[in-house]
């Protein structure tokens, strides 16, 4: 039976289409009784609501729960965030996956290599020298890959050195973590080409690796992120020279401009470091190569790691470029035995290194049989070698930590006094520093003091200087000395 509200719609409809009116003789010469009408309508309701509940059914893996994350937790630079990204294949991150609309799923398909920010926005660190961009683009993978490692690789890198970080995908499985620089337009579409090509060829990357940007004030970038258009015949197969090709274009004024100022890499790895989601950290520079089955056997340990303020210490190797990577520690241990392998900065400043103790740590693969640990040694699992007891100003060892850890003091630019003023306060903090084995990190090429530009020294010496205030700020806050550092000249 007609209500009377269809009866109002079927005649304004027909009124729309024929403004003087249709009356009943109408209707019946055009075939359409009013109660032929009527049922047309229930006809064009049902198939409506058949509609809405295919479209209802399509969410269903949605958490209706799922409010999205925390106000401390929101991105302060764009509307991208990771988590509306639909991201992530295993059982547990399809349950999880938050309720979005449609059009921001096909903005943010993780198949696209368009950066998610905005240029205009960003967040700028303390002294507004630098902006920053925060997971600018986020691996498909890498929220579950977070919920199942305990650990992330946290990185950076200038635009010229990311082709290292296909070798380092390859041998970490967990996430990664990545905070790359880019000076002006030039280098900023470089970034964009070079990402599109590293996602293209290379699945560890596309899946693990999240991207986030920095650029400093006086060299800010002018165009918004786009689609890059990649040139033909590129081969996956060349990740440098590839990198090389791209890099090879811009001008002379980048260049040198690059050359001029200086490498901000403690606000690169602050930004890295918090773009992570696990509670601890695998602090790294984008050339340092984990061993294989490094993420698997680490995260077995910290299962068991009950410590909030352990640094657990990887020990680091120069390679020599002719051999092959190493597969496990016994291989490392013969090239070092012949030569083609030594401690990280061995020759260009021993003392960077030399608290590990690399010499015990060697040990561990024969004399450590027959004692009471000699079944973990066998095994391969992850396992504490020794403790670090001769610690010293400048060791700046490549260590896992919960993420509580004190930040990079952004002061320190360029090289010297940045990484191991850092781990002089987790010292003074009261940290323990623990070596682990038999796993390990790489570098490739055994490095002299003639490859070290002069330029590094005038950056030290403006570092040094600065290291006088910080020294008696971590003085102030800690209360305590182990160092003595207060009571001799810097």
């Amino acid at each position: 039976m007609t209500t009377s509200m269809e009866r109002f719609s079927i005649i304004t409809m027909f009124n729309v289409v024929n403004p003087g009116g249709l009356r009943s003789n109408h209707l019946q010469r055009l075939g359409c009784r009013p109660w032929n009408l009527s049922l047309v309508s229930v006809i064009i309701v049902t198939f409506s609501n058949m509609l809405l509940t295919m479209l209802l059914l399509q969410s269903e893996d949605c958490d209706t729960n799922y409010t999205g994350p925390a106000d401390d937790q929101q991105p302060e630079t764009n509307g991208f965030t990771e988590w509306n990204l639909a991201v992530g294949t295993s059982e547990s991150a399809v349950q999880q996956q938050p309720c979005i609309d449609a059009r921001d799923y096909q903005q943010a398909t993780p198949e696209s290599d368009v950066l998610r920010m905005d240029v205009r926005l960003g967040r700028w660190d303390v002294r507004r020298l630098y902006k920053m961009f925060d997971s600018v683009v986020v691996g498909s993978q890498y929220t579950a890959l977070s919920d199942k490692y305990l650990s992330c690789i946290a990185t950076q890198s200038s635009v010229e050195k990311l082709h290292s970080l296909v070798q380092v995908a390859h041998y970490w499985t967990g996430p990664i973590s990545i905070a790359v620089f880019t000076a002006g337009d030039e280098d900023f579409v470089v970034f964009q080409e070079y990402l599109s090509y590293l996602r293209k060829c290379y699945a560890p990357i596309r899946e693990r690796v999240t991207f986030s940007v920095a650029m400093p004030k006086a060299r800010l970038v002018n165009g918004q992120p786009k689609d890059a258009q990649l040139p033909e015949g590129l081969d996956c197969l060349k990740p440098e020279a590839t990198l090389n090709r791209f890099v090879q274009g811009q001008s002379k004024a980048q260049t040198t401009w690059k050359t001029k100022n200086v490498y901000p890499q403690n606000h690169l790895r602050n930004l890295a470091r918090k773009n992570c989601q696990t509670d601890y950290v695998f602090l790294t520079d984008v050339d340092i190569i984990p061993s294989s089955n490094f993420s698997d056997l680490l995260n077995e340990f910290l299962k068991n790691s009950a410590c909030d303020k352990c640094a657990y210490v990887i020990p680091t190797y120069e390679l020599d470029m002719r051999v092959r990577f190493p597969q496990n520690k016994t291989d490392l241990v013969r090239l070092a035995n012949k030569g083609l392998a030594r401690p990280f900065h061995q020759k260009v400043f021993i003392h960077n290194q030399y608290a590990t103790n690399f010499t015990r740590w060697s040990w561990d693969v024969s004399t450590s049989r027959g004692a009471g640990d000699s079944e973990i040694v066998k095994s391969g699992k992850v396992h504490v070698s020794h403790e670090v007891t001769n610690f010293e100003f400048f060791y700046e060892p490549f260590y896992v930590a919960r993420d509580t850890v004190p930040a990079h003091d952004e002061r320190f630019m360029g090289y010297g006094y940045t990484r191991n003023t850092q781990v002089y306060e987790m010292y003074v903090a009261g940290y323990e520093f623990l070596v682990l084995s038999p796993i390990f990190t790489g570098h490739w090429g055994l490095q002299t003091k003639k490859g070290r530009p002069a330029w590094r020294e005038r950056q030290n010496s403006l570092n040094r200087k600065l290291f006088e205030g910080f020294k008696k700020e971590v003085f102030a806050r800690y209360n305590r000395d182990p160092l003595k550092m207060m009571k001799r000249p810097n």
